[in-house]
């Protein structure tokens, strides 16, 4: 098992990953390249949490199918745990996966009907340690009570339990070999109003406790600002604004992620209004419009957003990919 105790550890670091894929959009035509991901850059430190916004389609899926070693970059670096990530190495990826976990959306599909509780959380036990059966019931015992359950739930199944439990259970399996990195795709999106601030309390508690980084992945900029120390904000496939969940939320420059604040719920009235309204809908991945991806729905849109695409560039303490902040 890793041993995610020390400090200050970087546990992974993203230097211009890209993934793209060829797609056939009919049975006649030739295939068009979509760049699901194009070029994102950042460090991950233990015990941190990097949240990573967008709407559907900006490439937060493609992202993290890369870090939990589902998919291999088209282009680009991934180090991990001090490696760099070699693809054609089966034996380094094998011992890698065992380093980080996944935390699904949905807690009523990610869990196996068929199994009990005990078997869940004991099977990467099985597969990875060398734990005797009596070693391990102890292990999963003890991972309950840590999410808020008890040892006697260990017999029933996932049917048996509500949505908030279920996803506690999904918290307890990705965090029974103890990993290096956490990566949560939308982990309480699924979830009640009244359930997710609990379930996020939950997470903020087992990482100080554990030291795991997390990568959270989430449309709910106010989900975000709960829990993440760092936020890179995407669009269709770029990182247009990155920097600390303090610059981003307290003086948000780009005007996406302005427009992502405006849509997101507040009750402080101090974050409501002055914000920008955004119209339209997202440009399709296959077809990107030429050169600021967000020019097309962006009110501040100047012409030459229309044939140039800004680069990320350090701006008030932050990274920011747009001509109207220079």
């Amino acid at each position: 098992m890793t041993d995610s105790n020390s400090l200050n550890k970087t546990v992974a670091v993203g230097n211009q990953l890209k993934k793209y894929y060829s797609v056939k959009t009919s049975v006649f035509s030739r295939p068009v390249e979509l760049k699901a991901l194009d070029g994102v850059n950042f460090e991950l430190q233990a015990g941190k949490t990097l949240a990573v916004v967008g709407e559907s389609g900006c490439g937060k899926s493609t992202l993290a199918r890369l870090l939990t070693f589902i998919e291999e970059p088209t282009a680009g670096q991934l180090t991990f745990l001090g490696q760099q990530v070699d693809p054609e190495n089966k034996s380094q990826i094998k011992e890698l996966r065992k380093s980080v976990q996944m935390i699904f959306q949905d807690p009523y599909g990610s869990l196996n009907p068929r199994k009990n509780v005990g078997s869940i959380l004991s099977e990467s036990l099985k597969i990875n340690t060398k734990f005797k059966a009596r070693e391990r019931n102890e292990l999963v015992v003890n991972m309950l009570e840590k999410v808020g359950l008890r040892a006697e739930h260990i017999s029933r199944y996932p049917h048996m339990f509500s949505g908030g439990q279920r996803q506690r259970i999904a918290i307890a399996r990705a965090l029974m070999l103890k990993p290096a990195l956490v990566v949560a795709d939308e982990p309480v999106s699924a979830l009640d109003i009244s359930i997710q601030a609990q379930v996020l309390n939950l997470l903020m508690d087992l990482q100080d406790e554990l030291n795991t980084a997390y990568v959270f992945i989430s449309h709910g900029l106010s989900v975000v600002e709960h829990i993440a120390d760092d936020v890179m904000v995407m669009y269709l496939g770029r990182p247009v604004e990155q920097g600390s969940r303090d610059e981003i939320f307290g003086s948000p420059l780009h005007p996406y992620t302005q427009a992502l604040l405006a849509s997101t719920p507040f009750v402080d009235p101090d974050k409501r209004a002055k914000r920008v309204s955004l119209k339209g809908e997202l440009p399709s991945p296959l077809d990107p419009p030429a050169g600021c991806a967000f020019h097309q729905r962006c009110p501040f849109v100047m012409d030459h957003c229309k044939v140039a695409r800004p680069e990320l560039k350090t701006y008030q303490g932050r990274l920011i990919a747009c001509f109207k902040v220079e």
